[in-house]
């Protein structure tokens, strides 16, 4: 079966379940999923369930779509996203974001965990994504392009919607919460990064590093659906300095800083 017919495949089945008029699609990254817990007449869905959705293997991820009403908008949350150190191809990673679309999602909120190599930065500051490289050895454009989809060579030129990013940093603003903006880089992991690497990455013009978002955003782009995306910087790279890497650590640290991303979230959720 084809990438359409699967997509298809799995609107159908959430369409069985009288889920209509979804909205607003969000991305909850590594220790970031208490978003979820803020969503109204809720509906939830495993990804195992879902006809083609792949199954979430990262611990912090667990691995669930949520619809229901939040900030007075039908929205669609995954509690768990995929990555490409999984095994999965970009198209797998890449496919819940185009059953949003499929379901009528305007408009894709992504949160998530990065490293910070920018060392004016703090670990447990928020980063707002303006601009990415991708360092991922792989798209999920690759391959026969379905014009019902997205054009065969999709712009990138503004791959972070700069309207949704002027309505995050004005409730950043108001909110008092100290928003950084930089871009992000993406890499394969699942290892860290050495030293060498840390430098390389800054170097080329990252202020963070990450293994996941830039597929989804692609994709989104494809799909002519503007997204914005706020990360946590759950470590402090300095390859001057770089101390053995705290999984358990990265987590703490992005659940602290969880309350400010579900406040700051709500409220650009309202206005969008």
């Amino acid at each position: 079966m084809d990438l359409l017919g699967q997509i298809a495949e799995a609107k159908d089945h959430l369409s069985g379940l009288e889920i209509e008029s979804v909205e607003v699609g969000i991305v909850l990254g590594t220790g970031l999923g208490k978003l979820a817990d803020e969503i109204t007449n809720a509906t939830t869905v495993d990804y195992a369930d879902i006809p083609h959705f792949p199954e979430a293997t990262v611990e912090s991820h667990s691995g669930k779509l949520i619809i229901g009403d939040l900030a007075g908008k039908r929205v669609m949350a995954m509690q768990g996203r995929f990555h490409f150190y999984e095994g999965y191809s970009m198209k797998q990673i890449t496919f819940p974001i185009r059953v949003m679309k499929a379901m009528g999602v305007k408009q894709l909120l992504l949160s998530g965990a990065a490293g910070g190599m920018n060392l004016k930065w703090k670990k447990g500051d928020l980063m707002m994504i303006t601009d990415h490289i991708n360092l991922l050895p792989d798209n999920p454009l690759i391959g026969k392009n379905h014009e019902e989809l997205g054009p065969r060579f999709p712009d990138m030129s503004e791959a972070y919607s700069k309207h949704m990013n002027g309505i995050i940093r004005a409730e950043a603003q108001k909110q008092g919460i100290e928003l950084r903006e930089g871009v992000y880089v993406s890499v394969m992991g699942p290892m860290l990064e050495t030293a060498a690497e840390y430098r390389f990455l800054h170097r080329i013009g990252a202020d963070a590093v990450g293994m996941s978002t830039v597929p989804e955003v692609i994709v989104a782009n494809h799909g002519s659906m503007p997204c914005a995306s706020v990360v946590v910087l759950t470590d402090e790279c300095d390859p001057d300095n770089l101390q053995p890497i705290n999984i358990p650590e990265i987590i703490e640290v992005a659940g602290k800083a969880e309350v400010r991303l579900i406040a700051l979230f709500k409220e650009v959720i309202a206005q969008l």
